[in-house]
């Protein structure tokens, strides 16, 4: 539906970008931090997680590029080591300053802090412990983690979001590792470990409303909506089947506090439910969520998969190069397939802006929850020119198009109050290094050369700040 007098972005809407600690700060061993499980499961290939952008360092340059670039606010996420050495016990005071410091410089510019609590960088210690999210252990360290954000941080901090791609985890082992020689079968580890992180984000809701006046939390979850291959009605109906095994599972959980019932259903059938303990229920109910932070790339196209079929338990693409996807397989139940109506990305992702409005109305019409995006931009290979120019019009197109569709979705009545893309400035790639480039700052540094770290403003950050000056209204 097209309206004919659109309403524009709200006064107040929140005109962001997003990094993560691990991709973006570097100084991995020093002042205290201990090593978190990415920052040893790096793909060996590229750049490690030692100095990345080298942020640790250049808070005031970076903080006065955002105040530059016109940001409103800034999503960036706690560093867990950094924070807590050993994953529990005594405060890294270093750590604590480091982040006063950013908090600080974000005030002083006019910039809102958006603070992830977990973006994928357990301390390697718990990992090491007791499995890390396998154990109930770790609800009363990330308990405390979540205790010692709140009562430093939770004066200026009123945005927190508690887990970063919860579904997205449940998906990839090297960020939610499971025990290859236990007894236990991996897809029931899995649904273990995704009921131990959702009952960490509920204590992380209750413990923020009690000790932060006024702050607002939810989760950030990495979303895709999935489309029939074709109009047979088994396709149909492994659309339906892939969005509730890929987002209502684990939103319905953050959301209502409920396992939805053909879910629970398949994992009594194959032995994988998860262990449910008196009052974890009461618990997931309780924890009323503020907000929801949306991460979106592009869509899904599904079809019926036999159940004679080989599984494959993610879609991965091999080598970042267009064609060389392998799709998810579920037997029985769905498979992912390609788009031909869709362009794709140089990694093989396809680009599909109106994909985003289709997800937020599915959102807003079960939920009724302010969103925000949290986020959404294009990976590529970034070229320097002679003259220390980036030009990046595939990034500009990409972005644009998504911001007519978020305000679209706005003026279908969706609840939308921000957009915060990924990434403010180039930072490490878990899977590809610096290769893949996402910024509106240009990292002058390779996989294999560190170079000068220096900031240069792409083309995609000079149409960027016109789009903020302007509310969105010149896109």
């Amino acid at each position: 539906m097209k309206y004919n007098n659109m309403t524009g972005f709200p006064d107040d809407f929140f005109w962001s970008a997003s990094t993560a600690a691990y991709q973006v700060e570097g100084a991995f061993l020093e002042d205290g931090k201990s090593l978190s499980i990415v920052d040893v499961n790096i793909n060996p290939n590229f750049a490690d997680t030692s100095i990345t952008s080298d942020h640790y360092h250049r808070i005031k340059e970076d903080v006065a590029l955002m105040k530059e670039l016109g940001m409103t606010a800034y999503r960036f996420s706690f560093s867990w080591p950094r924070i807590l050495p050993n994953g529990r016990g005594p405060v890294n005071n270093e750590g604590i300053d480091f982040y006063n410091q950013l908090i600080n410089e974000l005030l002083k510019n006019g910039i809102t802090p958006l603070a992830t609590i977990y973006h994928f960088d357990l301390p390697l210690v718990l990992q090491q412990e007791y499995g890390g999210w396998a154990s109930r252990k770790i609800l009363d360290d990330f308990e405390n983690f979540c205790r010692v954000l709140f009562e430093n941080f939770g004066d200026r901090v009123k945005y927190w979001f508690t887990i970063n791609e919860q579904s997205n985890m449940f998906l990839l082992p090297y960020l939610m590792p499971v025990n290859e020689s236990s007894d236990i079968s991996a897809e029931k580890q899995k649904y273990e470990m995704n009921h131990i992180m959702t009952l960490a984000h509920a204590r992380a809701i209750q413990l923020c409303h009690q000790l932060v006046e006024g702050g607002k939390i939810g989760p950030a979850i990495g979303l895709a909506p999935n489309y029939p291959a074709s109009c047979k009605p088994e396709d149909i109906m492994a659309a339906r089947v892939a969005n509730d095994f890929r987002t209502y599972l684990f939103l319905d959980l953050y959301l209502y506090g409920e396992y939805r019932e053909n879910i629970w259903r398949y994992m009594l059938e194959n032995e994988c439910e998860p262990t449910i303990l008196p009052g974890d229920m009461e618990l997931l109910k309780s924890a009323k969520s503020d907000l929801l932070g949306i991460n979106y790339y592009q869509s899904r196209v599904v079809k019926y998969a036999p159940k004679e079929m080989a599984s494959r338990d993610f879609t991965v693409n091999k080598d970042g190069q267009k064609g060389s996807t392998e799709f998810e397989i579920l037997p029985g139940l769905y498979q992912g397939a390609e788009n031909p109506f869709l362009e794709k990305t140089e990694w093989d992702w396809e680009i599909d802006p109106i994909g985003l409005r289709v997800l937020l109305n599915e959102l807003h019409d079960r939920y009724h929850i302010p969103m925000i995006i949290t986020e959404n931009g294009l990976g590529g290979i970034d070229e320097l020119t002679v003259d220390g120019k980036i030009h990046d019009a595939y990034r500009i197109d990409y972005l644009r198009k998504h911001l007519e569709q978020c305000q679209l979705a706005i003026n279908d009545g969706v609840q939308l109050f921000g957009y915060s893309p990924w990434s403010y400035m180039d930072l490490l790639s878990t899977t590809s290094g610096f290769r893949k480039r996402y910024g509106f700052v240009y990292v002058n540094r390779t996989d294999d050369e560190l170079k000068d770290l220096s900031r240069i403003k792409k083309d995609s950050f000079y149409w960027y700040q016109n789009v903020i000056k302007t509310n969105g209204k010149e896109l």
